[in-house]
């Protein structure tokens, strides 16, 4: 796993500045330094540090104030974030309270676990950060679906990204991958990123949410291509033969079909968005329209196949093709591909999750997912700062 991080750092003779007692009710703005006393810390360098004690004028109370990279916690955020750091690199809690302890920091199996939730719990703004860095909006939007075990059930994850840079936006939860849950969660996705243009896979649902919400729609071309090969190659033997006389039966020679077939291939390969191409998709669907439906409970011919096939892919023609055309308000373009998606299922969702036998809570599924997907955005930049998720 590819991840850039800057450990939290520990400095014993920077504090924080004081400006106000900080018991709730009192607020007061004049305090005293009271007492300095020694805390004991683990950490992967220190064993003590000065913990400054004050005491506020206007209540009498005191309170302490720690340096950097110490809180009232015994461990300093440093280990925390080794810790947090080993386990996103594909170890487990145990594996990694073992490996600490024999680094000499000894950290138990569930302070681990905590460090890692309290980080995971503290990155909950994947879409505000993509928007700051997209100067305010993201205009094309990546969505695609994968699931993961969890306490023996399959949870389906959506996760959205801008498919122009790979940054993940958004790492969600959701009840299942059908057209009306889509939808919901698109249209969330897109009034918050102020997206025109939806880029997916070739599942019927993202066609359906992407109608729906107002938005262009972009199919992966390599999916296509590939459903396409396939469906070619499955079918080609029969046709070729006739096996069931349908083609017969309208009048069209099995040549005439294979080189249809063929035909449909080569336009959804080069994908050029000319009339001549489109022409040639209504011509090729227009031969196999005597081709019948099949009775209820019977299976349909091969000229009904080729003609529900062909008109599949005519209908995809301007989703398949758009991305020739589309440009964003400052120049932005796409590749007419998914990747971005499909790089951030496999990079920060499912290489972290291959090494494990599920997750045991549902939110842990979105705090370890939304942890690592933050540090992969980070890694364009210096790294991903472990201090803004570890107190």
């Amino acid at each position: 796993m590819r991840l850039s991080l800057i450990l939290p750092p520990v400095q014993p003779e920077v504090y924080p500045a004081v400006v106000r007692c900080p018991y709730a009710g009192c607020e007061g703005q004049h305090v005293q330094h009271w007492q300095a006393v020694a805390k004991p810390l683990r950490d992967t360098q220190l064993h003590e540090v000065i913990a400054l004690r004050y005491r506020c004028v206007r209540c009498g109370r005191t309170f302490r104030v720690y340096p950097q990279g110490v809180s009232h916690d015994q461990t300093s955020a440093r280990l925390k974030g080794v810790a947090v750091m080993f386990y996103v690199l594909g170890m487990s809690y145990g594996a990694v309270a073992i490996a600490l302890s024999a680094l000499g920091w000894p950290l138990s199996k569930v302070a681990v676990y905590y460090a890692v939730q309290e980080a995971g719990a503290a990155v909950a703004g994947l879409r505000r950060e993509a928007v700051a860095r997209g100067g305010g909006r993201i205009v094309a939007l990546g969505a695609d679906l994968t699931t993961v075990r969890c306490a023996g059930q399959w949870l389906t994850v959506g996760i959205g990204v801008d498919a122009v840079r790979g940054t993940v936006l958004s790492l969600d939860l959701l009840p299942n991958g059908e057209a009306a849950t889509l939808r919901a969660w698109i249209a969330a996705l897109a009034a918050v990123l102020g997206a025109e243009v939806l880029v997916s896979d070739d599942a019927d649902p993202f066609k359906t949410a992407a109608d729906a919400t107002g938005l262009l729609h972009q199919v992966c071309k390599s999916h296509v291509q590939r459903n396409t090969e396939a469906w070619v190659e499955a079918i080609a033997p029969a046709l070729a033969t006739d096996a069931d006389g349908s083609l017969a039966r309208i009048r069209v020679a099995p040549a005439q079909a294979l080189a249809d077939c063929q035909a449909l291939l080569r336009l959804m390969t080069e994908r050029q968005p000319t009339p001549d191409a489109s022409a040639a998709l209504a011509s090729i669907h227009r031969r196999y329209l005597g081709a019948t439906k099949p009775s209820p409970g019977g299976s349909m011919s091969l000229a009904y196949r080729l003609r529900l096939f062909s008109l599949d892919r005519w209908n995809l023609w301007g989703r398949l093709t758009r991305y020739r055309t589309w440009a964003g308000p400052d120049g932005e373009t796409l590749d007419g591909t998914n990747n971005a998606c499909e790089r951030a299922i496999g990079w920060w969702v499912k290489e972290r999750y291959r090494s494990m036998r599920g997750y045991k809570r549902p939110q842990s599924v979105l705090t370890v997912s939304r942890l690592i997907a933050a540090m992969g955005n980070a890694l364009a930049g210096p790294g991903f700062a472990l201090a803004e998720v570890i107190a």
